[in-house]
């Protein structure tokens, strides 16, 4: 398809740059497919979903990935700034490199925030993209909290363009839940969640599971080409275990839903069900692309923020309602002020059916 299909106009000021306070009295469009669209906020999911239902969250923990320091090169010195994204190892991270030009294979580097002793790395590989490789002299644990003490919370592009990183971003851009440290960017939908909320949904036989994504500064990377077929989909490390698989699969048989919070854990659902159909454990990278026409096999229900024009995400939001429908839906949000992208509100979509579904 071509990815001039997915495009969309945004007014500038639809764009969140702070989230919702409290964090669940976000607005919520309830989409459809053939029925009128309905306008609620966050706690409507106590009446929205049903007991015996399985909300799926992502439990990743979003790291300070924004690091900045010195490049050494013998008696040369330069400031550069460098985006975790991947983990490659226990010692070592890709990022994105701020400016990469003053950068060559096996520089040192010193990267902290003057307040304790810097965090040394090297320059361990070099992309043509910016992308480069960081080996550090610490790893595993250690080098996460030496990585939370030195850096800064990667904020969305679009936000962090119009302000600073400030000290309530630490709370605001975390779930309640979050616990398995390796994601640069929030699980987004997520964030609409308190703990209050949980619980009442818990007593109403609605049944959380974790599964964990460490999303992926490629969440946010622009598509270069123009039509899907020739995009090159960011990989990202995710797991789902055993007894997780039992509980959904259990609740799913029984009549209940799955519904999936935020994209990354539909992502990682529907990976884990590619292989047979049904949902399996997973662990290991997904590159999963869902375009329109994909047919999803394990997600029912899905509760997602508003996407960038001409993103992956808006492709895969358009092909679990249909891309007319989101169309629809987006020109809607927009007319009713909805607020967008990280720190906005939120949908909760059903399903569009697929010719070949039979359920």
């Amino acid at each position: 398809m071509r990815v001039s299909e997915f495009d969309f106009d945004l007014p500038e000021r639809l764009i969140a740059l702070h989230p919702a306070e409290p964090r669940d009295s976000a607005r919520l469009l309830l989409v459809k497919p053939g029925e009128p669209f309905e306008d609620r906020h966050i706690p409507d999911l106590l009446t929205l979903l049903r007991p015996g239902d399985v909300l799926v969250v992502n439990d990743t923990r979003v790291l300070p990935a924004e690091l900045k320091g010195t490049r050494i090169r013998g008696d040369s010195r330069a400031g550069v700034s460098f985006n975790l994204h991947k983990r490659v190892d226990a010692h070592s991270w890709r990022a994105f490199a701020r400016p990469a030009k003053k950068l060559a294979l096996l520089d040192a580097l010193e990267l902290g925030n003057g307040e304790a002793e810097p965090l040394l790395a090297r320059l361990a590989g070099k992309g043509e993209t910016g992308e480069v490789t960081l080996e550090f002299d610490l790893g595993g644990a250690q080098l996460d909290e030496a990585i939370k003490s030195h850096g800064a919370m990667p904020l969305p592009p679009y936000i962090g363009a119009k302000r600073g990183v400030e000290e309530r971003d630490k709370v605001d851009y975390q779930t309640v839940y979050a616990a398995e440290d390796g994601a640069v960017a929030a699980p987004t939908a997520g964030l609409h969640f308190t703990e209050k909320l949980l619980q009442d949904l818990a007593e109403m036989d609605v049944s959380i599971e974790r599964v964990t994504l460490h999303v992926g500064a490629g969440t946010f990377l622009p598509m270069k080409a123009d039509d899907t077929d020739d995009h090159v989909m960011h990989s990202e490390w995710g797991e789902i275990d055993q007894a997780s698989v039992e509980r959904i699969r259990a609740r799913r048989a029984a009549g209940g839903r799955v519904v999936a919070v935020g994209t990354t854990s539909l992502r990682l659902l529907e990976t884990a069900s590619r292989a047979t159909g049904e949902l399996q454990p997973f662990i290991g990278d997904t590159d999963i692309f869902i375009t329109p026409g994909f047919r999803f096999r394990t997600v029912d229900v899905l509760m997602t923020n508003f996407h960038l024009p001409k993103s992956t995400l808006f492709m895969l939001v358009s092909a679990f309602s249909g891309l007319e429908t989101m169309k629809a839906a987006y020109a809607h949000a927009i007319g009713e002020g909805y607020r967008f992208y990280s720190y906005g509100d939120a949908s909760l979509l059903h399903r569009a059916p697929h010719p070949e579904d039979k359920r």
